[in-house]
């Protein structure tokens, strides 16, 4: 797969890229990875699983360019898929990488997506499909990232994790796929690494005609012309843009950095609205202590901002490996 960046001149080049494959030794891993992207003062977080790569990072391109380097020679990588945007300041405050079982959990043993997943259909292609009323249209993603932009048509798991999607759709598939031939099942996520399970994962549960969005909505997004797009708002991106739109433009959401839910201006107008603190859809599930040690992690990082340099506690309060 080529690589494309966005068109827009970048002072932050952000790379979004997973692969699946088989690592032998995927510990052994991350002393070099991690090693090459400070020397190339890299920032983000990449994970490593037996069963491949996943991450997003930012830096300069030339940065960029040479960690991609040392990731394309790790085995079967040399076609780790890569997209590319823009930010105009660095969207993460430090780099990780991090050691996990799975580089997108789903907690489903046995799913391949080398293997098993569902059919690619391009950008340009997408939109036939997701109109064909003969095709139901899943987004794979978790509430929150729905609620800020959807593609039309798309069902909404209201799921909370990406772990919650197998129960959904066995509780559902009947409601879903009806009697009969069974329809045809298009689904989509972020950037295309959701997708390769949750198809593989219902070709898996013996539906056979399951295709996903080749590059995800990013890819969508940055090629697909606003006036012929099928997609609706914004899409939530896991750094500290929060949102981006067409042409992979930055979106208007803030971030709420007690969950990490997306932020709107209605919701800062809200009196549960607390910056750093709580927002509308987390203050009934955090305690009131819980609160002061955000009101004091946010107090020092304004002391910190003051000063001139980025707190640590300025990085997300929880972790998501959804995406």
């Amino acid at each position: 797969m080529p690589d494309t960046e966005s068109s827009a001149a970048p002072s932050v080049r952000v790379a979004a890229l997973y692969r699946f494959t088989r690592f032998a030794d995927h510990a052994a891993l991350r002393e070099p990875l991690l090693a090459a992207c400070n020397a190339n003062g890299i920032r983000g977080t990449l994970l490593l699983a037996s069963e491949g790569i996943n991450g997003t990072i930012a830096g300069s391109p030339e940065g960029i360019d040479a960690v991609l380097a040392h990731i394309r020679a790790l085995p079967d990588c040399a076609d780790v898929d890569v997209k590319f945007s823009a930010a105009s300041s660095m969207p993460f405050r430090r780099m990780k990488v991090r050691l996990k079982r799975e580089i997108v959990t789903m907690g489903q043993p046995g799913i391949d997506p080398r293997h098993t997943a569902g059919t690619y259909v391009d950008p340009a292609e997408w939109n036939a499909l997701i109109a064909d009323p003969e095709t139901i249209v899943i987004d794979t993603r978790n509430d929150y990232e729905v609620a800020v932009g959807t593609f039309e048509r798309a069902i909404d798991p209201k799921t909370a994790t990406f772990r919650d999607f197998p129960d959904w759709f066995r509780a559902q598939r009947d409601q879903l796929l009806g009697e009969g031939k069974a329809p045809k099942v298009a689904m989509f996520c972020t950037g295309g690494i959701r997708c390769e399970k949750s198809t593989a994962f219902l070709k898996q549960e013996g539906v056979d005609e399951v295709f996903h969005l080749k590059g995800g909505i990013l890819k969508y997004l940055e090629t697909v012309p606003e006036e012929k797009s099928l997609w609706r708002g914004e899409c939530f991106v896991f750094d500290q843009r929060v949102t981006v739109g067409h042409g992979l433009a930055e979106g208007s959401y803030g971030l709420c950095h007690a969950c990490r839910r997306p932020v709107s201006d209605t919701d800062r107008a809200s009196p549960l609205f607390e910056e750093g603190v709580s927002c509308p859809a987390c203050h009934a599930e955090r305690t009131d202590a819980q609160r002061e040690s955000y009101r004091e992690r946010q107090r020092q990082e304004l002391r910190a901002a003051r000063q001139g340099f980025a707190h640590v506690g300025a990085v997300f309060a929880a972790g998501h490996d959804d995406e």
